[in-house]
């Protein structure tokens, strides 16, 4: 008899959950995932005897490093498993490694592990939003790949963790397990295919090399766009050591340190100190290994991040502002690394000085022509060129802010639980040919500085003085939430949610744009999880 089976037969369940609570923590030398993964999980867990799938419920599944992660949360808070983080950590890069997932599966959803906030998800199958997003976001089952008897089996589990699923608005109308198991399980089976070519197809590929020195550009909400160059230093398999040394837009020096984890070939998970602040890095390396995509965000404070882009060597990696008007004199910074040789603004649009230079920023005196041709035009440094980088413009015909709706929430009183803050750009766009704002042809402008306020969002909200109570918005267009709890000056004492416009304003006078966004403060969200 296998000795696991031995151990069910003689301990049974509650039993075998405390025998995986108060198991010691295995001494690995070289923390290998597999040796772990058959101490630990075997316990509970059986073999097969099919060498394709060894094991029962882990080896029919295939999930991001964040979801394995959940998931051997769960055996720690629900069947009393207990593993020392760095047997965790062994685990999840071996799961990760052999069970993940392919960069095209894992595409249409990075969103939800970069914790890009206020995402509004887009045409999902009806049969998901009854089933499985009215309370998940599509990522959650979009980023895993079960067989159809697991699936069938993860309806099972739901059933068994959370028996009131039944009794939820979209589910008590109807035959919900029978539907998920007889429906929602083959359809998921099929949609998101455990056997997939794209995840065989990726495992057989070439990996993409990272170390060396890479030209980023990004933004960060209270010091706006940066560049700065990454350096990857390998420390051991899979693990790295970073740099980043750079410069915001204004000039404010950017330094940062730390260290990084790559999962399943091109999922990169970094740690690092950024000017004193602790801050994550969640990326995809393209599959030719020339770009690092992604996001970086203030730990604790998923909000107060933003995108981050990544070039192999040489490279104009942005240029801010991104546009210029016709006859206007303006400062205007090329972002990137290793910028060296003449700098040329495209057709009519001249440089009248070089204000600074460093290796990753130019800061120029810009001149465009009265009659320069409107649209874009590439930048050059050098050999490099930043393509359709600098746009000419007549006027800014239309703002939009983004993102278009956001949530909100309070916190603070007391500090048990924080605010989450909003965070807004304004993107300008001139009318295109047609003469008309808001048709297909617009010319984008980029992102522009703004003049920002916030007004009621409907009659209600302004009747209950939604303005004064929910919060402000400062102007760097970041929104910051009042206090929780009950507040005395409102009607019924009510708390301090409140429905809002965010309003983007540019110009003086007859000329002012202006745009708004939807945002929405509302309660405090007391459990937070990698995949929501």
């Amino acid at each position: 008899m296998n000795n696991n089976k031995s151990k069910r037969a003689l301990l049974g369940g509650s039993a075998l959950a405390l025998l995986g609570a108060i198991a010691a923590p295995t001494t690995v030398s070289a923390m290998d995932g597999a040796s772990v993964l058959q101490e630990k999980c075997l316990i509970c867990h059986t073999r097969t005897g099919d060498p394709e799938a060894p094991y029962s419920r882990i080896s029919q599944q295939r999930k991001t490093p964040e979801g394995w992660h959940m998931t051997i949360n769960r055996m720690q808070r629900l069947n009393g498993l207990f593993i020392s983080p760095q047997e965790k950590q062994a685990v999840i890069q071996y799961l990760a490694d052999t069970q993940g997932l392919a960069p095209s599966e894992t595409a249409p959803y990075r969103y939800v592990l970069e914790q890009q906030p206020n995402v509004v998800e887009q045409d999902i199958d009806p049969a998901y939003v009854e089933m499985c997003a009215r309370c998940h976001s599509s990522a959650r089952f979009g980023l895993q790949r079960r067989t159809e008897a697991e699936w069938k089996l993860h309806v099972n589990t739901h059933m068994a963790i959370n028996p009131t699923t039944e009794l939820h608005a979209l589910a008590r109308d109807r035959s919900w397990y029978d539907i998920a198991l007889n429906d929602t399980a083959p359809k998921l089976a099929k949609d998101f295919n455990f056997h997939d070519a794209a995840w065989k197809k990726w495992q057989a590929a070439p990996k993409p090399e990272l170390a060396g020195r890479w030209s980023v550009a990004g933004f960060l909400p209270e010091q706006g766009d940066y560049s700065a160059t990454l350096t990857i230093t390998p420390t051991s398999n899979n693990r790295f050591e970073l740099t980043l040394d750079g410069h915001f837009v204004d000039g404010t020096a950017l330094k940062g340190s730390g260290k990084a984890k790559l999962y399943a070939g091109y999922e990169w998970r970094a740690q690092l100190n950024v000017n004193g602040t602790k801050m994550r890095q969640v990326m995809a390396a393209s599959e030719d290994g020339q770009q690092l995509t992604g996001r970086m965000y203030q730990v604790g404070r998923d909000e107060m991040g933003g995108e981050i882009n990544a070039h192999v060597g040489t490279a104009i990696a942005g240029v801010s502002p991104a546009a210029i008007k016709q006859g206007a004199v303006q400062e205007i910074t090329i972002m990137g690394s290793e910028l060296k040789g003449n700098v040329s603004l495209g057709r009519g649009v001249s440089v009248e000085k070089v204000l600074t230079r460093d290796n990753d920023r130019i800061v120029v005196l810009a001149r465009a022509q009265k009659n320069a041709t409107v649209g874009a035009r590439d930048v050059r440094v050098g050999q490099s060129r930043g393509q359709q980088a600098l746009a000419v413009y007549d006027q800014v015909a239309r703002v939009a802010v983004v993102p278009a709706e956001s949530i909100a929430r309070v916190g603070g009183n007391g500090g048990l639980v924080p605010k989450v803050q909003s965070t807004y750009r304004a993107q300008a766009f001139s009318a295109g040919p047609d003469g008309k704002a808001g048709t297909a042809d617009d010319l984008n402008l980029g992102y522009m500085p703004a003049n920002w306020s916030v007004a009621p969002f409907n009659e209600t909200a302004e009747h209950d003085k939604d303005t004064k109570y929910a919060g402000s918005i400062d102007q760097q267009g970041i929104f910051t939430p009042g206090d929780a709890g009950l507040n005395p000056e409102r009607k019924f004492s009510t708390n301090n949610l409140g429905n809002l416009k965010v309003v983007a304003s540019m110009g003086e006078g007859d000329e002012q744009v202006s745009g708004d966004a939807h945002l929405l403060v509302t309660v405090p969200v007391y459990i937070k999880r990698a995949v929501q």
